[in-house]
């Protein structure tokens, strides 16, 4: 089954979010969980990304289950505004943090308002509350940023706690794993 694994720093609009990006790569290159040079290892856009290195052995928990041999097996960074959500099976639904009720329905239509980032926050039609989109209640991890690090075929091997915790020091924001199945 085809998979990713995706790290989204939880914010809408991470500042300097293309040297983020560089600070990431040049991080997991020295670590040699991908290599350093383009390679046509990724699906979406040209289908160029960073081929998965050995040092991904030590950053997920089931290594046997890394796509080494497989045609699409590498890091896709995004640098614009994307929502990543587990696609399959996906139920669309979120609740507020403040009054604990479920806005899943108006919160996944106003995206029409953020995708062009004519804001980043959400109210909650129920109680007013107002926050980033990214500080809501998802019932399935999901994402919405202009930074998106999107590992092709990893999804299976799921990564150790500790590497998305120092992935996220390391970006210094908050990072959410989502898992996409296709």
């Amino acid at each position: 089954m085809a998979s990713q694994s995706i790290l989204v720093p939880q914010l809408s609009t991470v500042p300097n979010h293309e040297g983020a990006a560089s600070l990431m790569l040049r991080w997991l290159v020295h670590k040699n969980v991908v290599d350093g040079q383009l390679s046509t290892c990724c699906r979406g856009g040209n289908g160029m990304g960073y081929a998965i290195a050995e040092g991904a052995r030590r950053v997920v928990r089931h290594p046997d289950r890394l796509p080494f041999d497989e045609k699409l097996n590498g890091l896709r960074i995004v640098t614009h505004r994307c929502i990543y959500t587990p696609q399959k099976g996906f139920l669309e639904e979120a609740g507020c943090p403040n009054c604990r009720r479920e806005v899943g329905e108006p919160l996944f239509e106003s995206l029409d308002e953020w995708y062009p980032g004519y804001t980043n926050n959400f109210t909650c039609p129920l109680c007013g509350f107002e926050d980033d989109i990214n500080g809501f209640l998802f019932l399935q991890p999901c994402g919405f940023s202009n930074l998106g690090f999107i590992f092709e075929g990893w999804g299976e091997a799921r990564f150790t706690e500790k590497f998305v915790a120092d992935f996220a020091e390391r970006l210094d924001w908050p990072v959410r794993q989502v898992e996409v199945h296709f």
